[in-house]
């Protein structure tokens, strides 16, 4: 099935509003693609085949590794939302309830997935409460932070203003609560970034201050957000043009190095592959200490919240030195996992 020609997304407001259920960027993604390949009005289009070189493209797989694909669909298939139900209970259920990988009749490997029955109201047959974008505003936003703020706003564009707490926001963020304790290393990592990356990438901009009245100590509690059409934004792409740009990066001999260790070049690219083995390897021994394991926990998931992370900090490293010249930029982005840990 081919992308509806106008590549627009329909997604219900509390689908939207949904605490974070921990999605990485790459899965993120995947949603919102998912999102534009399907026909809300038609639940028949719920199954939708993705080429395996797309799906691969996608989700940031270098190659086709079974276990690795496999531990991919299982987290896709593991994804729950919950819906709160009055007064102060809930129902869970998972997004997608079946995910096939198979050749079809030209001998071409594919990616299958179905929306879970519970999860179809959501997603198909509404007809108020919910917004619309392009998908080509998911394409260039380089951490999941970024996308979730897009979508939250977008949903506002029409209002034009929406304030949040500020413990809502990260909430839907997908912030850890251990996170950013203090306002302004919550603004400067993460609101200052979003809005750096939302005016250069989508059709939106934004700008916030504080609101009501303040906490303890003076601890801004809420903040006001003014949404905006940004007229400024770069040329549109499309999936094709995605996948395309990608393709030619991946396939461009010599630009990145080659890593003896596969999970510490799948991190890599989270800081564009500046970065050698070596310098990657304490990286990662920082985001071990900064995101510990959970119980149950594969090793991919950990991975694409370790990546997640990283390419958070490195987004931050590209942000300050675009204003001041930084001399040695792995000493940096070591500082700022180095403040990670101190703040847990």
């Amino acid at each position: 099935m081919e992308i509806k020609e106008n590549y627009l997304i329909e997604k219900r407001n509390i689908l939207n509003e949904l605490r974070s259920n921990e999605m990485s960027l790459q899965e993120l993604r995947f949603f919102s693609i998912y999102l534009s390949k399907i026909n809300s009005r038609d639940e028949s289009t719920r199954v939708v085949r993705f080429p395996m070189e797309e799906f691969q493209k996608i989700m940031d797989m270098t190659k086709l590794n079974i276990p690795q694909l496999q531990s991919t669909t299982n987290s896709l298939l593991g994804k729950v939302v919950n819906i709160p139900l009055a007064p102060g209970g809930y129902t869970a259920f998972q997004i997608f309830k079946r995910c096939k990988v198979a050749k079809d009749e030209n001998e071409e490997w594919y990616v299958e997935i179905n929306a879970h029955d519970e999860a179809l109201p959501l997603m198909f047959d509404f007809k108020d409460k919910y917004f619309t974008y392009e998908l080509w505003n998911a394409f260039r936003l380089k951490s999941s932070n970024q996308l979730r703020m897009y979508e939250i706003l977008k949903q506002y564009e029409k209002i034009g203003t929406r304030i949040f707490s500020v413990k809502e926001l990260k909430e839907l963020l997908g912030v850890d609560k251990r996170e950013y304790d203090r306002y302004n290393n919550f603004k400067m990592r993460v609101l200052d970034g979003c809005q750096e990356a939302l005016e250069k990438y989508t059709d939106i901009k934004f700008t916030y201050e504080p609101a009501g009245k303040l906490g303890q100590g003076g601890k801004i509690l809420n903040l006001r957000f003014y949404i905006s059409r940004n007229e400024n934004h770069i040329a549109p792409i499309s999936l094709a043009d995605f996948i395309g740009i990608k393709d030619m990066s991946e396939n461009n001999a010599g630009v990145y190095p080659a890593f003896e260790s596969e999970r510490l070049g799948f991190l890599s690219g989270a800081c564009e592959h500046e970065f050698n083995e070596s310098e990657i390897q304490v990286l990662y021994n920082l985001l071990t200490q900064i995101l510990p394991r959970k119980t149950g926990e594969s090793t991919h998931d950990f991975q694409l919240k370790a990546y997640d992370h990283l390419k958070r900090r490195y987004d931050e490293l590209k942000w300050r030195s675009s204003r001041k010249e930084i001399t040695n930029r792995f000493s940096y982005i070591k500082k700022l996992l180095e403040a990670d840990i101190a703040e847990i």
